[in-house]
């Protein structure tokens, strides 16, 4: 079945298509996505989760892939609860395990079904102490960016086949920083902050070559990058098996922020630019979207500049090839 083409209402004003909002001022409507197969990383909490469940209410089928079943579970009734006779699944995904993630690409093109849109929304920040994925890479860089380079790469048919839109989150802390080439995967020296930009700059520069290379070899899908701003989510909180026993000191200062409206986002609001980046019409389609609010902090959703790590074509080539080779994922040249 050739895939329908993509709507021409751009996110505008509330509509009844909206799941229902929090406190926010803030909202944005989506065009109808009937018909269309959503995949949404990190859904299970979080602003990941609001994605899901805007996505949902707006009549797309989404999948959730979760490492934790039962918070899995437990997403699934929030989003049921704000949209009635949404069509929401769970599938198994450990993002730091390469095996995991080629094993979640095996059963969703074993079903067969086209994706239309791919939100690679999960990830982990600082935890205190260098960790490692099951395979062995810094657990930032491994999880935030190369599992979701093997989850493009996996995922290839069907995103094809649905003439994707795959969006990928970055963040604020990719306007400075650099890839660390010399030890990617901080082995001699690690800062956890450090890293955390290293793989938010490789997600950015990873999603902006994903659109030039489809272009180029005519795959037939669209790639651009978002970021949420400051809200108080999960990423901060305490985190036992990340050796973070508390949550830190800035995520009680962000959550006393976003409560009095102040600066920052909320969980809900945090997740409208990736909306906005994967819905928008082609035709109106940018690079990059985050809040457009004092310092790109929090507000409604819109367009942003590059930030400096993220403008170096060559850089991104970098990326691409090396993540390539230690994924061992191979991108087709046509």
């Amino acid at each position: 079945m050739a895939p329908r083409p993509w709507p021409t209402v751009a996110p505008t004003t509330t509509t009844a298509r909206s799941a229902p909002m929090s406190r926010t001022a803030i909202d944005i409507t989506l065009p109808d996505l009937t018909g269309k197969r959503a995949v949404v990383t990190g859904a299970s909490d979080g602003i990941g989760l609001g994605i899901a469940t805007r996505l949902a209410a707006a009549g797309a089928e989404v999948l959730l892939p979760v490492r934790n079943p039962g918070k899995g579970e437990t997403a699934l009734t929030r989003i049921r609860q704000a949209a009635p006779g949404a069509a929401v699944s769970l599938r198994a995904l450990d993002l730091s395990s390469l095996e995991s993630v080629a094993a979640l690409g095996e059963t969703l093109r074993a079903e067969g079904d086209p994706i239309h849109l791919l939100i690679n929304n999960a990830g982990v920040m600082t935890p205190p102490d260098r960790q490692t994925t099951a395979d062995g890479f810094e657990l930032q860089f491994g999880t935030n960016h190369l599992g979701h380079v093997a989850l493009v790469a996996g995922l290839l048919p069907l995103l094809r086949a649905g003439r994707a839109r795959v969006t990928s989150q970055t963040s604020v802390a990719a306007a400075r920083g650099a890839v660390n080439w010399q030890d990617l995967n901080w082995e001699r020296s690690y800062d956890g902050m450090k890293a955390y930009r290293q793989s938010k700059i490789a997600v950015g520069l990873f999603g902006l070559e994903l659109d030039r290379r489809s272009a180029a070899h005519g795959w037939g899908i669209t790639s651009n990058i978002s970021h949420p701003g400051v809200a108080p989510t999960s990423l901060l909180d305490a985190r036992p098996e990340m050796g973070r026993a508390k949550e830190t000191r800035g995520r009680r200062l962000i959550s006393a922020l976003s409560a009095r409206g102040l600066l920052t986002g909320t969980p809900e609001t945090a997740g409208f630019p990736a909306l906005r980046a994967a819905t928008v019409p082609d035709g109106e389609r940018a690079p990059f979207y985050g809040p457009s609010g004092l310092g790109h902090l929090g507000g409604g959703p819109g367009e942003q500049k590059l930030y400096p790590p993220l403008r170096d074509n060559a850089e991104a080539e970098r990326v691409w090839r090396v993540s390539e080779e230690l994924t061992t994922v191979r991108f087709p040249a046509g």
